[in-house]
């Protein structure tokens, strides 16, 4: 078996604030991390609050990027799509920009680690639209900030915020949403049309409605999986019954990633233990995270010629 961590790998679907290092919370004078895994959304999003609130310095958040970088360098991440929630915590600090502006500079900062970093601003979907337009207009007015889109409980719609996703697609900004993970094939048909999603962030339900699983393959939307983050979230309820095989099967483009909740090497070492999939198996899968990323042109060209090499290398026991 080839070492894991020597496999580049593109990131798509990571939360910057899930990442942040337990020594960084301890730091900062945040509680020690949970010792017992969360059963719900509503425990994970109330445990991301209270890390959110320790943030309240150029420095904190400058910290966390460059530490970000970091570690994803050590585990093999060679480009990252890394999501940040820059409009809330913008209004938290009252300092719209300031948040934004120094996770780009750790993030530039993190490049001596040999990762290049873009951005996705994320909303919930719990939240008012106007915060929506202001996620909107820092996109636009930052060059390493890629996209926009909506996130958290996807039983409330994303209707409300179809005008400013038009507006998002039409100033050229990507649109990736939350979908398909909490809520069912709807969820996905809403990101997909009102929304303008060109991946879906999880999506893992699209298999309930097999019209939608053709409507998905044929359009290449990419799925932004994450096995670890199901089965902590009660998604599906063990690895071993994660539908990652059956998506890949359906012949959708599927990507993996960790949601911020494990590593990405480790993610590919849980996914080829629990599936016996083959170093060329992974090897595709990173392929094809290269592939749907909004890296440019040449970067994917690198990237994909390194796996190549990681293929072609002599194994190594991770």
């Amino acid at each position: 078996m080839r070492d894991l961590r020597a496999l580049p790998k593109a990131h798509l679907h990571v939360h910057l604030e899930s990442t942040v290092r337990p020594e960084t919370v301890r730091e900062l004078g945040g509680p020690p991390p949970s010792e017992t895994p969360f059963r719900t959304f509503r425990e994970l999003a109330d445990q991301r609050a209270r890390v959110r609130e320790l943030l309240r310095t150029p420095g904190d958040f400058r910290r966390i990027a460059v530490e970000f970088c970091a570690d994803e360098a050590a585990q093999g991440t060679r480009y990252a799509e890394v999501t940040f929630t820059a409009a809330s915590h913008g209004e938290r600090v009252g300092a719209p920009e300031m948040p934004l502006e120094a996770v780009l500079d750790g993030l530039a900062e993190g490049r001596r680690y040999g990762i290049e970093c873009r951005v996705l601003l994320d909303h919930s979907r719990r939240r008012p639209v106007e915060r929506m337009w202001s996620t909107y207009e820092l996109a636009r007015r930052y060059e390493p900030v890629i996209g926009i889109g909506l996130a958290g409980d996807e039983s409330h719609p994303l209707a409300p915020f179809a005008e400013v996703c038009d507006a998002a697609r039409d100033a050229g900004l990507r649109l990736v949403h939350h979908a398909g993970e909490f809520g069912g094939p709807e969820s996905v048909r809403e990101a997909l049309t009102l929304g303008h999603a060109e991946r879906l962030g999880h999506g893992v339900r699209v298999l309930e409605d097999p019209a939608l699983v053709r409507e998905v393959r044929e359009r290449g939307v990419a799925l932004e999986v994450c096995p670890t983050s199901n089965v902590l979230l009660g998604v599906v309820p063990e690895l071993a019954a994660h539908p990652l095989p059956r998506l890949r099967g359906a012949g959708l483009a599927v990507t993996l990633n960790t949601d911020g909740e494990t590593s990405l090497a480790d993610e590919y070492a849980r996914v080829r233990d629990t599936f016996g999939w083959s170093d060329a198996e992974l090897a595709d899968l990173a392929r094809t995270g290269v592939l749907a990323s909004f890296a440019a042109p040449e970067l994917q060209k690198e990237l994909l010629a390194g796996i190549d090499a990681w293929l072609d290398g002599e194994a190594t026991t991770t």
